[in-house]
């Protein structure tokens, strides 16, 4: 492939390449030891969209927000959100129940033993779909916390079946069009077992669901060495991956910004994924997201790092030069094979970046331009009266 026909495929692969921003991503966060406020952190929904507007403002590629049911939408009301992503420019993307966090849900949600902590946790699923059916959203994105911490406490077979009857019934109440995605984790919180643990219980569940469930890969949730493209590549075969919750990792859910850690895993994802729409002449239909909670870095710039590094990794994939790359694995040339992928990924794809971001009247460098705007000292200064009030997740 040339050189010229490499970066056409690129910034055309650049042009199809959207990127969701989590509202919480904006919002105080901390640890298990405590929360660490920022001044310019992001305390309402309007704030959030705000903050998630300058993201696409200087990336050219962030224009959707997702939503936490409980922190963001507490009244239960889709009109106020409407009219804020109408506001500034975003559309609103997946809304996220929440199923973890009210202590009805110490033992688990859908999952759960109890027929009224099950009726409650049903029932705010089903309102999720609403409140996604009214602000004309994409998925409906489902994470539990759901699983157990002592040998014996729970029965595993039982909470399958518990489990799968809730997502059948979830899955009955989406309209056309709106997607279940169901996310897996291996631990935490629960450390003896989880109900959704793998990529494999996510894939049967969401089989079991109808066919509007996908499978929802979270980059941080795998145990270090495993091979995420791998797992990538079966869903798509299956036809079963939803989308991308991104951040990056050292040891677990670390919420580290995109790249940070090993960019050479995103980048062989990507790989994998523009392999499969290639050859199956068609959109994977993704939805790539970010799920990242930055307690020390900038909130606003951690997030534009963040798009900027999955652009620039997307354009990378796209340099791969499939036909050779399937000649070189077809006559078994493994330095051939694996020095394509390594010649693509070492490509400097910045300025091919800066020149697609002006061609849509985005600044070539983002960061600094954001800088120079000021917009983070003037948040800081016109939300310093949350700050008494103390930090919150929402």
């Amino acid at each position: 492939m040339t050189t010229k026909l490499a970066d056409e495929r690129a910034l055309a692969a650049l042009d199809r390449f959207e990127i969701e921003l989590p509202s919480w991503g904006f919002a105080d966060t901390g640890t298990r030891f405590g929360k660490y406020p920022q001044p310019a952190a992001a305390h309402t929904l309007e704030e959030k969209f705000a903050d998630a507007a300058q993201v696409h403002v200087y990336g050219g590629c962030a224009p959707r927000l997702a939503l936490h049911a409980l922190w963001d939408l507490p009244g239960g009301e889709a009109a106020p959100a409407r009219a804020l992503a109408e506001s500034y420019g975003l559309r609103i993307g997946s809304i996220h129940p929440n199923l973890f966090q009210e202590i009805e849900y110490k033992h688990g949600s859908l999952a759960n033993e109890q027929d009224a902590v099950r009726a409650k946790a049903q029932a705010h699923v089903a309102d999720c779909i609403r409140l996604a059916r009214e602000l004309q959203c994409r998925e409906v994105s489902l994470w539990l916390a759901d699983g157990s911490n002592y040998p014996g406490a729970a029965d595993i077979r039982g909470r399958r079946k518990r489990l799968e009857a809730a997502l059948r019934a979830a899955h009955a109440a989406l309209p056309p069009g709106l997607r279940l995605l169901v996310e897996y984790k291996p631990f935490e919180p629960a450390f003896y077992h989880t109900d959704i643990a793998d990529w494999g219980m996510a894939l049967l569940l969401a089989r079991a669901a109808g066919p509007q469930a996908r499978v929802l890969v979270d980059t941080g949730h795998h145990y270090p060495g495993q091979n995420i493209e791998q797992i990538v590549a079966w869903l798509l075969a299956e036809d079963m991956l939803g989308g991308f919750h991104f951040n990056d990792r050292r040891y677990a859910d670390d919420d580290l910004t995109l790249g940070s850690i090993d960019p050479y895993q995103i980048f062989r994802i990507f790989v994998e994924i523009q392999a499969w729409e290639a050859e199956n002449g068609r959109p994977a239909g993704l939805s790539y997201m970010i799920d990242q909670s930055h307690n020390l870095k900038p909130k606003i710039e951690a997030m534009l790092i963040t798009a900027l590094r999955a652009q620039e990794l997307w354009a990378k994939a796209a340099r791969v030069d499939a036909a050779a790359l399937a000649a070189h694995r077809a006559a078994q040339r493994l330095v051939d094979a694996e020095e394509m992928l390594q010649a693509a990924f070492w490509d400097d794809v910045r300025p091919l970046a800066r020149r697609w971001r002006e061609a849509r009247g985005c600044p070539a460098d983002p960061l600094a331009a954001f800088r120079a705007s000021g917009y983070a000292e003037k948040a800081a200064a016109a939300r310093a009266h949350h700050r008494s009030a103390g930090a919150s997740y929402a």
